[in-house]
């Protein structure tokens, strides 16, 4: 069960930029979060939140694709070391402006400033492990894996780190040690230039092929963003669920808590040598994870929630590998950067979309009743694959 993980793990410089780039994601799992408790504080209004949380995916989705293909064409390290700094002093002033009692017009705008310069950090470590470990695909099974898990690592601790600083310090204490782990994490994965991929610069004369145009990321893209907004409402509905009930304290172990059921199910798919494709890995999972949202129709108190998420969780890492091989090896190793920002932006944009439904719902009728929203979603989900039946039949033994 161990041995794909201390095969991956002997690469050289693997586990290093691994490390690095989990440090430098962990902002991923904290600023919404933080924001949101800066936001409430500040203004008392989820339905405000929302609205903030949808915009700033929303730019995300547009942008991070667009760092992305930069750095396939100019290299990791270039792009970083442009995006970051802005994408922090963005947030900084941001944090300023709120917290001096500015109007919402004059500090939203720098918010969604500062979600332009976000980079998709979980990307570039993906692609660097595809450049280390060439055509072996059982090991790039795993470190998709082991990166999923990181991701859930980062999930846990990150709502942790920024729950615990916003209740004890100040809510604005989250969004100051996100921006310090991004800056910590990005220097270290910068300077390791033995493991940074070539990169491949635009020739001159040479069309950009658009990626969503490709029939196989357009089959994951889709159903991507209904993930993604079963994701963020379902996160807002479970930080008014427990506002609500006045116990902001239990918001970072119940987000750890579902990211530790993907975690555990992000561990078990790494080792295991699959016999199916990664397009029948993707349609069998999607519809078990649209399973075990059902719990959420029984949710009433705090252990029912924690019991749901951990449940919920158990699909979550499994359907992100296998979306991510599905679009990767439909594409040119040249594109590979940006074709995973692309099928992430899907989950961006999706979580764009229910965050002021939701908001306005918790503010309206409560937060037990928000949780019909993310139900919805994952049935979106489902319906989404029906477009492209024939394209998920033709790739089904890729």
């Amino acid at each position: 069960m161990f041995s794909p993980y201390r095969k991956l793990f002997a690469t050289s410089g693997g586990l290093r930029f691994s490390l690095a780039g989990m440090v430098a994601r962990l902002p991923i799992s904290m600023t919404i979060l933080a924001v949101t408790f800066v936001i409430v504080h500040e203004t008392n209004s989820y339905t405000l939140a929302g609205a903030v949380s949808s915009g700033a995916a929303l730019i995300n989705a547009i942008f991070t694709p667009l760092w992305s293909r930069k750095a396939d064409q100019l290299g990791q390290k270039r792009v970083l070391r442009y995006t970051v700094p802005f994408h922090i002093g963005f947030g900084l002033l941001f944090l300023i402006l709120i917290s001096t009692h500015s109007h919402a017009y004059i500090w939203m705008p720098v918010i969604f400033i500062a979600e332009v310069f976000l980079p998709n950090i979980g990307g570039l470590v993906r692609r660097r492990w595809l450049f280390a470990l060439g055509e072996d695909r059982s090991l790039i099974n795993t470190a998709y894996s082991h990166e999923s898990m990181v991701d859930e690592i980062v999930f846990i601790i990150g709502p942790l780190v920024a729950s615990t600083v916003a209740v004890a310090i100040t809510p604005a204490a989250g969004i100051i040690f996100a921006f310090t782990f991004m800056a910590v994490g990005t220097t270290a994965f910068i300077f390791q230039t033995n493991t940074e991929p070539p990169p491949h610069p635009r020739l001159k004369g040479e069309k950009h092929q658009a990626i969503l145009r490709m029939p196989e990321v357009q089959a994951v893209f889709l159903p991507y963003i209904f993930l993604g907004a079963y994701f963020s409402s379902l996160a807002l509905t479970l930080i008014g669920f427990c506002q609500q009930r006045h116990i902001a304290s239990a918001i970072g172990p119940l987000l750890a808590i579902w990211a530790a059921g993907s975690g555990v199910a992000a561990f078990f798919n790494g080792s295991i040598k699959w016999k199916i494709s990664d397009s029948q890995k993707f349609l069998r999972i999607i519809i078990i994870h649209a399973l075990l949202a059902i719990p959420f129709f029984y949710v009433r108190s705090v252990i029912s929630l924690g019991i749901a998420l951990f449940v919920s969780g158990f699909g979550i890492a499994p359907l992100l590998v296998a979306g991510y091989g599905v679009v990767e090896k439909a594409v040119d190793s040249s594109k590979i950067t940006e074709t995973l920002a692309w099928v992430m932006a899907g989950l961006n944009l999706g979580g764009a979309l229910p965050g002021s439904l939701s908001g306005h719902i918790i503010d309206r009728y409560g937060a037990d009743k928000s949780f019909y929203v993310p139900l919805a979603c994952m049935g979106l989900a489902l319906i989404s694959l029906l477009p492209y039946a024939k394209v998920w039949r033709r790739i089904q033994n890729d």
